[in-house]
């Protein structure tokens, strides 16, 4: 008899496999890896009020990266920063006086 294996779900720190729309109240900011040793930081869930545009150019500025902004159809508007910049994003909404407790960081 062969043994059940059991998978190990990447999203149960978020609440399970719930939809995006319970997850609006929450900023979150992960890490996807690309060629070798690149990393990809991504930005989703940001309040209506936030202009994406402008905070884009500010984290460019600041964190001296390049960056995009992406519409997804689910996710809607998430921001794309090169390496990996998730502390420095979390301390620049804090800053910006976002409460640290909505912004939730994945990745390893």
């Amino acid at each position: 008899m062969l043994p059940v294996f059991s998978c190990a779900d990447p999203f149960a720190d978020v609440g399970g496999t719930q939809d995006i729309t319970t997850q609006q109240n929450y900023i979150h900011v992960r890490i996807q890896q690309r060629n070798g040793r690149k990393t990809l930081t991504t930005l989703q869930g940001l309040p209506k009020e936030y202009d994406a545009k402008k905070l884009l150019k500010a984290f460019k500025k600041e964190f001296a990266c390049n960056g995009t902004l992406v519409d997804d159809e689910e996710a809607g508007k998430v921001i794309q920063l090169q390496g990996d910049q998730r502390t420095k994003i979390s301390t620049f909404l804090v800053e910006e006086g976002i409460p640290r407790n909505t912004i939730k960081i994945h990745g390893f």
